[in-house]
């Protein structure tokens, strides 16, 4: 007998195909056939008529940091909900493991720092009752409800090997030594592959660079060559300039670590607006400088725009300005003190307007500032106004008025900037980049940036944008992008598309409403913590591992995801 068969749906297999009507059964976990409507005659315990509907392979996210969250929500919500039954997490160097006892508490300060998750969830959320990166992998096991892969993160294991010498310290050839033994370990145990991050976005929870910025070149080409000892593997980096342009030696570094271990190396995020038409190309470029050393290069971008609340109370993208995050990290009432000073204030509009600023720069459009939620009775009603019009009425600056209302609310104000790419000729250099080879979906951050971002639901949104929005691609391109192009960059063993084999998991979609709701702010974390998330629309069911984990987008309690270990469950993908 069958666990389920799923009739009448069209199917997007995940392999670029154009949709066709087809049955689909599953038993013990796999597809057994995709075939035509009403051939499948076996019986099934469960039978769903997804007449009308459309039956996809589950998305694969490439970059998210749900290393902590999947320990007090095995779901990785909201993730799941949107269609997404696999990630892959251990991103930009930071992971949980391996781990001393003693570093816990700098772990949990620096990952606070880092990614934006609260340390009253970080505490109260995760046992923290591990110490080899193997151990960490199975606290996890059968108690995840989609399958999830961890990179092993080079600040995990510099601080391992060296202790509070990794911060300020290159690396001695005996730690270096140390270290390339350690990881071997860590990936023998099932670590994905390595991730490191040289980016100056990156500080630990005491202002200073993490440990993975002191690292040798060297030092990373090590760790990059143990890589290349094991199958299934794969690297992940992140430089300063993956946010805007890549500097001439960032170039040779990710196109070395991916010769050195014959693995690709992805990076997160390729920024794409018109205003910057240059930034593509030279990006993008990084690949053909690892093609020709026997490498490969692929960059993460977002099919869709994730806005992002900020707050100059709360560590967010507002505090990576050059020269801002000195007054932004004031206690509070001489933060406010300074903020008022119009000639600080003029200074800051500079800053932020500078060359030196790079991508920040997206963030000096003062005047489209949306102001969200506000606390105090002199900020009553503006909720929902745009900066530019309220300096307007009040004639004044459109900087010293977003002061003027910040510090009114004691900086508590959450401030939503109108992402400046949203134009037609962004979204054409959107749809030329997802062409190009050297690019892949990807980089929502998922489960980091908990209160500032919601990047999970890309699936649904993108899905709800090609089928009745701007169509940019056809649904079917638009599903082999989120499934089999991830599947075939990780090496991921049987997954990423909907065939005779594979493992099940599926996803179906109304595709007259699938969608996402706007993001909300909840304190559903431990410690009360707050966190954005967004119900998903029109996702009637998923299953991971041929079990139903969504219905109608609500979770169902089950937990059939696997830990996916290197070697086990992936195939190795040569980059010669």
């Amino acid at each position: 007998m069958l666990d389920h068969l799923i009739t009448g749906g069209t199917v997007v297999d995940g392999t670029g195909a154009a949709p066709r009507l087809a049955d689909v059964a599953v038993r013990d976990g796999r597809i057994v056939a995709v075939a035509d409507p009403g051939s499948i005659t076996e019986e099934a315990a469960e039978t769903l008529d997804a007449t009308g509907l459309l039956v996809i392979p589950g998305a694969i996210d490439p970059h998210t940091h749900y290393d902590a969250q999947i320990h007090w929500d095995p779901y990785a919500s909201p993730s799941n909900i949107h269609g997404v039954t696999t990630v892959i997490a251990g991103n930009c160097g930071f992971t949980l493991a391996p781990l001393r006892a003693e570093d816990a508490a700098y772990t949990r300060e620096m990952m606070a720092s880092v990614e934006g998750m609260s340390v009253a969830a970080l505490e109260e959320g995760v046992p923290w009752n591990w110490e080899t990166f193997g151990e960490y992998l199975d606290r996890l096991e059968g108690r995840v409800g989609v399958n999830i892969a961890f990179l092993v993160g080079h600040c995990a294991l510099r601080r391992y090997v060296m202790g509070a010498e990794a911060i300020g310290n290159e690396a001695t050839p005996e730690q270096i030594a140390e270290m390339q033994r350690v990881l071997a370990e860590s990936i023998e145990a099932g670590g994905l592959g390595f991730s490191t991050t040289q980016s100056r976005t990156h500080s630990d929870g005491d202002g200073q660079p993490v440990s993975s910025r002191w690292a040798s070149r060297e030092e990373i080409l090590a760790m990059c060559e143990v890589v290349g000892r094991y199958p299934g593997t794969t690297l992940e980096g992140m430089t300063d300039g993956c946010l805007d342009r890549f500097a001439d030696d960032e170039i040779e570094l990710f196109a070395d670590m991916s010769a050195t271990a014959g693995r690709p190396l992805n990076w997160n995020v390729l920024t794409v607006d018109s205003k910057v038409p240059d930034r593509i190309p030279r990006q993008l470029s990084a690949g053909d400088v690892a093609a020709e050393r026997g490498g490969r290069i692929v960059a993460l971008t977002l099919p869709v725009q994730v806005p992002m609340n900020m707050s100059f109370l709360n560590h967010c993208g507002l505090f990576l300005i050059p020269g801002w995050g000195d007054i932004l990290r004031l206690p509070v009432p001489e933060r406010m003190a300074k903020l008022k000073d119009p000639a600080v204030q003029a200074q800051m509009v500079e800053q932020a307007n500078s060359e030196e600023a790079g991508v920040f720069r997206r963030l000096a459009d003062f005047e489209n500032y949306i102001i969200g939620d506000t606390y105090s009775e002199a900020n009553e009603g503006l909720q929902g106004r745009r900066v530019g019009d309220l300096a307007a009425e009040r004639g004044t600056d459109a900087f010293a008025t977003l002061i003027d209302i910040v510090v009114a609310d004691e900086l508590r104000t959450v401030l939503w900037p109108i992402p400046p790419d949203g134009d037609a000729e962004s979204w054409e250099l959107r749809r030329q980049t997802w062409a190009d080879p050297r690019a892949i979906l990807g980089g929502s951050d998922a489960g980091a940036h908990l209160d500032r971002m919601c990047g999970a639901p890309f699936p649904t949104r993108f899905l709800g944008d090609c089928l009745r929005g701007r169509k940019l691609v056809p649904v079917e391109r638009a599903v082999q992008m989120m499934t089999s192009d991830q599947a075939a960059l990780f090496g991921l063993r049987d997954r990423g598309r909907l065939a005779e084999g594979f493992h099940a998991d599926i996803v179906v979609v109304d595709p007259e409403t699938v969608g996402s709701e706007l993001a909300t702010l909840v304190h559903d974390l431990p410690g009360n913590s707050p966190r954005l998330t967004a119900d998903s629309i029109g996702v009637r069911r998923v299953l991971v591992n041929g079990v139903v984990t969504v219905v109608d987008g609500k979770a169902t309690g089950d937990l059939p995801g696997t830990v996916l270990r290197s070697g086990t469950h992936t195939d190795t993908v040569s980059t010669r």
